[in-house]
């Protein structure tokens, strides 16, 4: 007799849990790290003959958009952030011209200034400080404001408002663009209960609660790389107060949904093509200790299951994330250093899973022909789907330039794998 299908929520469980699912489960958008352009998406849609769907542009910074449901039955996706359930009405969104000339919709709250030369500016309340900057013909925003970039303060009472002028928190992307609204965690409850009775889909939540990679916001990369090896103290005292606002975080989202959503998403960016950023020894010291923190509250306090997002080549640190209490690594960057699928799997395919790494975004999925395409994800399923452990993704979002015929040629080679 042949074994029963599970649903989604019951596939992505399972394979967490290293169990064989009925089928290699599948995401796409349910993170800001494993999601599609806008501008793919249009052109996407526009294949699919839906030109119907609004493309909405969720991610602001990044440029990502919020697929419509019936996109993500149609690939078989089995994950969905629970920020979709905000922004739901026409009048949350206001129309905009993406750089290749196609419409789309941004939240309504946002409003980027357009420059004499054709870029895109954004500014804090006063008008006066440039906060981030689109160039023209560009398809995201980069980050120009660092608060600390001169220097550690000698205390923290500014660091709120600071950390409120960074592009990734004042352009933050739902749910949390609504953090600030008259009883916020009371209708995150209420949206998330609604989501899990409609849909037998894993929930996902994205939580931040970075730490390496708010130090390079603040300070700037090149200067807080430095300050990891000569000004240890600093960093620390940093680390601290930042952690102090993460658990704070985490003890709301523990007690409004912890009890609902499946999967919390952390980031830290901890990975170069060629390495790591940092040695182990000052992972352990500075980070892994907080890392577990973080862990440890979330597995206390609710029962979600830990991901990290962290590009570059991080299995160097794998094992002390591991140790550390992080359950889920994305977006698996197969192209770096010591991250060849066979290599992650044999290593730490028992330890963890990886949300990710099903096909090259760079090189493959952009500018591959669709034989290609399926040859590399039907190779990529076979090594990573094996005892469960794997959630099939890209590395990382699909970028502007991919053909819509190659993204219908990957879930259609997904499709192929499950069929068998």
């Amino acid at each position: 007799m042949a074994e029963p299908l599970m649903n989604s929520r019951e596939r992505i469980i399972a394979t967490i849990n290293h169990q064989q699912p009925d089928k290699v489960p599948v995401d796409l958008s349910a993170t800001p790290s494993s999601g599609i352009s806008a501008i793919a998406y249009s052109n996407l849609i526009n294949k699919l003959g839906r030109g119907d769907l609004q493309t909405r542009i969720y991610d602001v910074v990044q440029q990502l958009a919020q697929p419509d449901m019936t996109i993500l039955n149609q690939f078989g996706v089995d994950v969905l952030d629970i920020g979709r359930t905000f922004n739901t009405k026409p009048e949350d969104w206001r129309p905009v011209t993406m750089s290749n000339g196609s419409q789309a919709f941004y939240p309504q709250w946002f409003n980027p200034i357009l420059m004499p030369d054709g870029s895109y500016n954004t500014y804090d309340r006063s008008g006066k400080i440039n906060l981030s900057r689109m160039p023209v013909g560009a398809t995201f925003f980069d980050q120009t404001y660092f608060p600390y970039v001169d220097g550690y303060p000698d205390d923290y009472g500014n660091l709120d408002k600071e950390m409120g002028r960074i592009m990734w928190a004042r352009h933050v992307h739902s749910p949390w663009d609504h953090a600030g609204d008259p009883g916020f965690w009371q209708t995150l409850r209420e949206n998330t209960i609604k989501l899990k009775q409609s849909t037998d889909k894993a929930l996902l939540v994205v939580c931040g609660c970075n730490l390496f990679e708010w130090g390079t916001f603040l300070r700037r990369m090149d200067n807080f790389l430095m300050d990891l090896i000569c000004d240890p103290y600093n960093v620390e005292k940093l680390l601290d107060e930042l952690l102090k606002r993460h658990l704070a975080t985490l003890e709301k989202v523990c007690a409004a949904i912890g009890d609902l959503v499946d999967i919390i998403r952390f980031g830290d960016d901890l990975g170069m093509s060629s390495g790591p950023f940092m040695d182990v020894n000052t992972y352990r010291e500075l980070f892994k200790p907080r890392h577990k923190i973080l862990c440890d509250y979330v597995k206390t306090h609710s029962k979600m299951h830990t991901f990290i997002h962290s590009c570059g080549s991080i299995s160097l640190l794998m094992p002390d994330l591991i140790d550390a209490g992080i359950e889920i690594f994305n977006p698996v960057q197969t192209n770096a250093y010591q991250m060849k699928p066979d290599f992650l799997k044999r290593e730490f395919g028992e330890q963890c899973t990886f949300w990710g790494g099903g096909i090259e975004t760079v090189g493959t999925l952009n500018i591959g022909s669709p034989a290609k395409i399926r040859e590399q994800v039907l190779e990529r399923l076979e090594i990573f789907s094996k005892g469960g452990g794997f959630v099939f993704n890209t590395v990382h979002n699909i970028l502007p330039d991919v053909p819509p015929e190659n993204i219908i040629a990957m879930y259609e080679a997904v499709k192929e794998f499950n069929s068998k």
